[in-house]
């Protein structure tokens, strides 16, 4: 029997003189739905993910008002366990069972792009990061000149990372002879393609490359690539690689004898606990930095820098800062700026909503249309860092060229790798 406005009126009026606690209907809570390595080769890009949804959940505990009316946020975590399958079946999952608003999603290729596509064929808003744009947008075969319908992204670009490596090689007395390792996933035929990766801009710039072609995850013998770099004479090693193949690669090249320079490598570089698992490898390796605490932004949501925020990770966890935290924090600064002006918690109106963003980050600007190469894209700053010996932890990073992005202070200069 359904009740009219006034009959359901009555029956909560005498529910609550009983003094019982009527139900909270799921309609006032609101979803946000996350997906990230949790497990698998690519769980340092997820390593900080649950540290900061702890801190959103205080962030949001009051709720969030979307078109007047106020909702209670629950997010709800799904690991992708580095598998594009298995990223893609967890985003239809909160689409399909847990009727999330919006989904966010990073961590490489493997996962953002499959979760995007779910929610594109899904017709959800999604809004995904830490990813080169080329391999998000044209890994999923994006045309310039439609964009995607529900899918924006947040990151830097491969012409970003080309820039930096090379300024910081160019302050580097070498023969300007590199190695490049790319491997046969989203990131590594994005960065090797000739067209749209390493190769041309290298050669413009005077840079010879040497290219073995592509290999897989988890090979477990890099010889051939080695024999290749030693007989080019490569004092420059780039490419971009998981942390487990890093370790393979740099430790059977110090065992055969090669010792180029300069090593420059995206993705396997970029946390603390793979390089202290490299021991003394480790020292002089060099490496993108999309977020330290150096940045001088602070966060719309919390007010906190990028300092603070690093900060505060580092005494919650009682682990070292790691580069995901500033853009897992930023990409819940865009859901909640963007619910919170969105008419309503329909699809079609969360997405109007997310693509008129435009708010300054704990990772710098967030705008889409005008500050990317396509209209679902806005790009963030980029600079070189360089492990070494630290103060506070066994490695530390320093910024040790800013040229894409100025108002980052750098911390020092790119020295060459130790020698023998």
């Amino acid at each position: 029997m359904a009740l009219n406005r006034r009959q359901f009126t009555q029956a909560a009026a005498a529910l609550a003189a009983t003094g019982a606690t009527p139900l909270v209907f799921a309609a006032d809570t609101l979803k946000i739905g996350y997906v990230s390595p949790q497990t698998g080769p690519l769980a340092p890009f997820g390593e900080a993910d649950k540290w900061v949804i702890e801190q959103m959940k205080s962030a949001f505990k009051d709720g969030l008002t979307v078109g007047g009316k106020k909702y209670a946020v629950e997010i709800v975590l799904k690991d992708s366990q580095s598998n594009p399958n298995r990223a893609g079946e967890v985003a239809n999952d909160l689409i399909l069972k847990d009727k999330v608003a919006l989904v966010l999603t990073a961590g490489t290729p493997e996962t953002a792009n499959p979760v995007s596509d779910a929610c594109e064929l899904n017709e959800l808003p999604c809004v995904s990061s830490v990813v080169p744009w080329q391999p998000w947008f044209f890994g999923r075969k994006g045309d310039p000149a439609k964009g995607f319908n529900w899918t924006y992204h947040v990151f830097w670009g491969l012409e970003d990372v080309i820039a930096t490596y090379t300024s910081g090689w160019k302050s580097v007395s070498t023969n300007m002879k590199v190695g490049g390792l790319f491997p046969n996933d989203g990131d590594g035929n994005a960065w090797g393609d000739k067209e749209l990766g390493f190769p041309k801009p290298l050669a413009q710039m005077g840079f010879t490359l040497t290219d073995p072609g592509r290999f897989q995850n988890g090979t477990q013998d890099f010889s051939a690539q080695i024999a290749a770099f030693k007989g080019a004479n490569c004092e420059i090693v780039t490419g971009v690689v998981i942390p487990p193949d890093a370790k393979t690669f740099l430790t059977q090249a110090r065992q055969q004898g090669f010792r180029p320079k300069v090593i420059t490598l995206g993705k396997a570089l970029l946390f603390p606990g793979a390089i202290d698992a490299l021991g003394e490898l480790g020292d002089g390796l060099s490496t993108e930095v999309w977020w330290s605490p150096s940045h001088p932004y602070t966060s719309s949501l919390t007010r906190q820098s990028a300092k603070a925020l690093a900060a505060a990770y580092e005494s919650g966890t009682r682990k070292q800062w790691t580069q995901p935290i500033g853009f897992a924090h930023a990409l819940f600064e865009v859901a909640a700026n963007a619910l919170g002006r969105a008419r309503s918690t329909q699809p079609g109106d969360v997405r109007d909503a997310v693509a008129a963003t435009s708010i300054d980050s704990v990772v710098g600007p967030v705008k889409w249309g005008g500050q990317g190469p396509f209209r679902n894209v806005s790009k963030t700053p980029l600079v070189l860092g360089q492990w070494g010996k630290g103060k506070t932890y066994k490695n530390e990073l320093v910024i040790v060229d800013n040229a894409g992005a100025t108002n980052i202070p750098v911390g020092g200069k790119l020295r060459p790798m130790p020698a023998a």
